[in-house]
């Protein structure tokens, strides 16, 4: 499937438009992560559809979703940005931007400097880059390219050897290990246990995907997780605000305590 997605981006790369660029103000995702407002942080997700589950989200307004994360405590917002697989907007992005004051991961597929170029117009203040698309050399490229313009970098890897083969090119400010085997679709929070000992102590930890309930948030944060990236679960919640809820076991916003 990611062979299959990478194929469609490089064909979108070549009838991409850059639109006219908006004027923010740029939000760090490390400081926000570094400070979260429960015990770990979390990145809330807007997103309606996946590849593996289909329409997630019927009724799918992502500006109020948007802000409805930003009201119940969230400390980023992650937007899938993706057409083909994820029925995702660039415009999507903007449109929340505008209206939140949190920072903004664009969640897409990132191979090339043009769609860096294109994130930072659309408003984007991080974006995701995922290991095991490309060389480890080029994935070093495109993030010194993002950082340089002024965005951050969540790197993303789904097992130990793409880890290993990161940290011996470089070391990135936030690491996401994806708890879903991209090449069965499962999800396992062990994958977060197996590799903690592995993320060097000045980068930002975050567990992905396979997050649902407040064991699960538990589980990941003793395995020494700094945040979480949730998406399908707070979709699926009645609301927003219940889905956080839900996570945080009635956790107490550190700047309501």
């Amino acid at each position: 499937m990611l062979k299959k997605i990478i194929e469609t981006k490089m064909e979108e790369l070549d009838q991409l438009v850059l639109p006219p660029g908006i004027s923010v103000e740029r939000k760090s995702l490390f400081q926000h992560l570094s400070h979260p407002n429960r015990k770990v942080g979390l990145i809330a997700e807007v997103k309606k559809a996946s590849p593996s589950k289909g329409v997630i989200k019927e009724n799918f307004h992502p500006v109020e979703i948007g802000k409805a994360y930003d009201e119940s405590g969230a400390d980023a917002i992650s937007v899938l940005t993706d057409r083909t697989y994820f029925q995702g907007h660039r415009s999507y992005l903007t449109a929340i931007k505008e209206e939140v004051n949190l920072p903004i991961l664009r969640k897409d597929f990132i191979i090339s400097p043009l769609q860096i170029e294109e994130s930072v117009r659309i408003g984007a203040d991080a974006i995701l880059l995922i290991a095991g698309i490309f060389e480890v050399e080029k994935l070093q490229e495109l993030y010194t390219i993002a950082y340089e313009k002024g965005l951050e970098c969540l790197v993303e890897v789904h097992s130990k050897e793409e880890l290993e083969e990161v940290l011996s090119v470089f070391t990135p400010e936030i690491i996401g290990v994806n708890n879903r085997n991209l090449k069965t679709f499962e999800t396992s929070l062990e994958q977060t246990e197996r590799l903690s000992s592995l993320i060097p102590k000045n980068s930002l930890f975050i567990s992905e995907s396979g997050i649902h309930t407040h064991a699960d948030v538990d589980r990941v944060y003793r395995a020494g997780a700094n945040g979480i990236l949730v998406g399908e679960s707070l979709m699926r919640a009645n609301t927003p605000a219940e889905g956080i809820q839900t996570l945080f076991g009635g956790e107490t916003v550190a700047n309501e305590a």
